[in-house]
């Protein structure tokens, strides 16, 4: 019988930070549903909406400044089964999409054997060189969320890292409000404050939206970043 994903999510988070190893926790989840442990998480194949609707603006207006990617560079932070970096390669970028987990990258090659995406295995808090400043649209969607409130000094510099000049980043989170305490588990949701503290080191806040998506029920923070 398998276990409900979110479950299992909490408690190996929760294991992996009393034993110091913040991170773990991704790729012992991304096994378990290898192993047929638990359903594959984030599983599903259509873009985030909120992409979606940055890739529809830019090409109902024709301008590289939005979606329309003209075979510029594209990163995904913490691809999982590649809903969003399918759908930048379909939008006309050179879309390179990394996961912490190689059990999540197995799975996401597995899924599109014959994808242009370069999916690898990579760390936001150890960026290779090759990933340092190379891209012209960075996608952060939920990742920042996951990562233990102790890593997310490194995590938003590696964020700032992957832009080069003249690149946007769109940044998606899961609201916290001010009064709403941290939990103990995953995921570690940002405030509004947080979410400003994204900007910094050369790289500009350009809009910082509270959105409800349809169909969702959580409201989202939206961020574009620009490195001028």
């Amino acid at each position: 019988m398998t276990r409900d994903w979110d479950d299992l999510a909490d408690e190996l988070g929760v294991r992996a930070v009393a034993d110091g190893e913040p991170t773990r926790w991704y790729d012992e989840l991304w096994s378990a549903a290898g192993r047929g442990d638990v359903p594959l998480p984030w599983d599903h194949t259509d873009p985030h909406p909120l992409l979606a609707e940055w890739t529809a603006q830019g090409a109902a207006e024709r301008t590289a400044e939005h979606g329309d990617g003209g075979g510029r560079r594209a990163v995904v932070v913490g691809c999982g089964l590649g809903g969003d970096s399918e759908h930048l390669a379909r939008e006309g970028w050179r879309t390179t999409a990394f996961d912490i987990s190689p059990a999540a990258v197995t799975a996401v090659r597995d899924r599109y054997p014959d994808s242009p995406v370069d999916y690898r295995t990579g760390d936001l808090l150890e960026l290779t060189p090759d990933l340092r400043g190379a891209f012209d649209l960075v996608v952060e969607i939920y990742t920042l969320q996951a990562l233990h409130p102790s890593l997310r000094e490194r995590a938003v510099a590696g964020v700032r890292g992957l832009l080069a000049p003249g690149g946007t980043a769109l940044v998606v989170q899961v609201v916290r409000r001010d009064d709403q305490p941290r939990t103990a588990e995953p995921p570690w949701l940002l405030t509004r404050a947080e979410m400003e503290a994204v900007a910094g080191d050369g790289v500009e806040l350009a809009s910082l939206d509270e959105v409800l998506p349809a169909g969702r029920v959580n409201p989202l923070w939206r961020m574009l970043l620009t490195r001028p």
